[in-house]
Formats: C-alpha cells, structure tokens, sequence
C-alpha cells in the first residue's frame, strides 16, 4: 500500500500527546491516552494534576480561542460560534449522499467504544453550512506531527457535505503549547497559515528552527532556548515575507487572545483530553486509537459526518 510504512509509524504514535489535567478518564469523557515515544522526537508529557489548565499561558500570552483551517482550510474565516449542528445548508444529493454513506456503516461503529457523543452538542469551531471535520491538533504535538500528512489523503477522501477545520490546543504549557497556539492564530489572522501549516511542524521536528525538544538528544530544550513568538515571527518573515514586527503586534492582540481563550473553551466543551482528537460537528468525538487505526479513523470519520448530516 502507498502509505504503508507512513500509516505503521503513525499507528504507533496514535495515542494521543498529552492530557488535560483532572480529566475523567471514563469512555463518554475520554479521547485518549498517554503518548508513546517517537523515533523522530520525545513525545510530549502529560502534564501534572497542578499544571496550568487550557485557558493558561506564558506571560505573553493571554488565554486562548476561535476556530481554524489549516493547509486545507482558508485563512480568511473568522472565530464564530459555529451553526447550530442542523444539516439545513446541504443539497439534496450532499443528503442522498450522506444517506447512502450512514447505511453502509449502520450496526459497524459502537457509541462509547470507537466514538463518543459529546452531550450537549457544542457549537463547531468556525461558521459552516456544511458537516464540520475538525482535527484538534499542536505543532509541538509528535503523535500530530506524525499523523498531519496522511490527514491530507484524509481531507481529499471527505464527501463534499463537509469542511475539515482545525483548532490548535495549548493544555500542555510545560511543553511550550500555548506558544503553537498563538503563532497558528496569528499567521491565520495574517492569511499565511494555510501555506505554512506543513512549514511548521517540520521546523519544529526536522529542522529545529522552532523546536522546544532536544531532536538530536532526550527531552526538552532548556526553558531559555525555547522559541517565543519572537521566533515564529522572524521565520514568517524569512520564509513568507510577513513583518516581523506586525506579527508580535497581532500575535498579542486582543483578537488573537480572544481566538486562544475561545480555542480553550471549546477543546474543554469537546471532552477533548488529547491529540489528535476529531471532532465532528460538534456533536461527536474519537481518536485514530479508538477508532482502531488509521485506516479504521478516515471511514469513521466519513461515516460520523454522514450521521451528522442525518441528525442521528
């Protein structure tokens, strides 16, 4: 198979980075596990129960929000507070569809076993007539930085009644989260995180531009040497021709911590305890370990979205 080998070394860091501290650990309320180990990276820790929660930050920043796209999602859209989980914006073939992906998969997926329904549903993270696929991810994610490839072939599989999205996550502030957080919603905010969404998790796990690991040793970089905004501004600037000096300016904007804090409030509202995690429309959760591989993830993901757009 093309992606084999890809696929094998994904599976492997599928357990998802990190946890929210205090999180239950019961099947309606989790996402997933502690993360292994990578070849290509420690992979993040999770944090003590009296670590910061998701709402807290470096002194820089202020808490977090809003929704996002990434490589496949446009940098024009806005934070909002998502539609209403109704499939009232589909045609009726984008139905017909649905209908005919839903009963494929009917008696296949169990409810509290390869997927969770989040009670109440929640807003989606941006505003869409279409089902929401949302990736809750970081940058200083391994498990993510492993899986965001495949997660194209993903995006190109989805049938046309969705829209993927994604929302960065900063729960783990001893591993340098919040700082992914903001630098995603800033260059967002300057319509450059679409072209650079790849850019970045190789700059923070193969070149080391961004890092806050030691990628050639064990563990985190010393606090000192790890990348602030102030970095993430100067590589937007050499590689994408943004102003550095606008890039501080919007990344601690009050827009931008208001996109942290609403980012934060919904990856709680979600039950959402690691990355990655999908969530669909709001409405439903699971992880690549619950949904039993990768391969097992992207026809859960299809078949969620069609009962979505059912209202089931």
């Amino acid at each position: 198979m093309r992606h084999a080998l890809s696929i094998l070394a994904c599976t492997l860091l599928l357990a998802a980075c990190g946890s929210h501290p205090g999180s239950s650990n019961q099947a309606g309320s989790t996402a997933a596990p502690v993360s292994p180990a990578t070849s290509a990276a420690p992979a993040p820790s999770t944090p003590p129960a009296s670590a910061a929660t998701a709402s807290a930050t470096p002194a820089s920043a202020a808490a977090p929000a809003a929704a996002s796209s990434a490589s496949a999602a446009a940098d024009t859209s806005t934070a909002s507070s998502g539609n209403d989980n109704t499939s009232g914006g589909l045609t009726p073939a984008e139905l017909a569809q649905a209908r005919s992906i839903y009963q494929q998969g009917v008696g296949k997926w169990t409810e509290g076993t390869q997927y969770f329904r989040i009670t109440p549903p929640q807003a989606t993270a941006d505003s869409t007539s279409k089902i929401e696929v949302l990736e809750v991810f970081s940058w200083g994610c391994p498990a993510c930085n492993a899986y965001h490839k495949i997660i194209d072939n993903m995006r190109k599989a989805l049938p046309s009644f969705t829209q993927m999205d994604f929302l960065p996550a900063a729960f783990i502030p001893t591993e340098n989260w919040p700082v992914y957080q903001r630098a995603f919603f800033t260059a967002k905010a300057m319509g450059v995180a679409r072209k650079s969404y790849d850019a970045i998790f190789d700059a923070t796990w193969k070149s080391g531009e961004l890092a806050t690991y030691n990628l050639g040793g064990q563990g985190l970089k010393p606090h000192s040497d790890w990348p602030r905004i102030e970095d993430f501004a100067r590589f937007y600037a050499k590689h994408y021709g943004v102003d550095a000096k606008q890039f501080v300016a919007v990344a601690n904007s009050f827009s931008v911590n208001m996109k942290m804090k609403r980012a934060d409030e919904l990856i709680k509202a979600y039950g959402v305890t690691g990355t990655p995690t999908f969530i669909i429309n709001g409405m439903y959760r699971f992880t690549p370990s619950s949904a039993g591989g990768v391969a097992q993830a992207n026809e859960l993901t299809q078949w969620l979205a069609a009962k979505a757009a059912l209202n089931k």
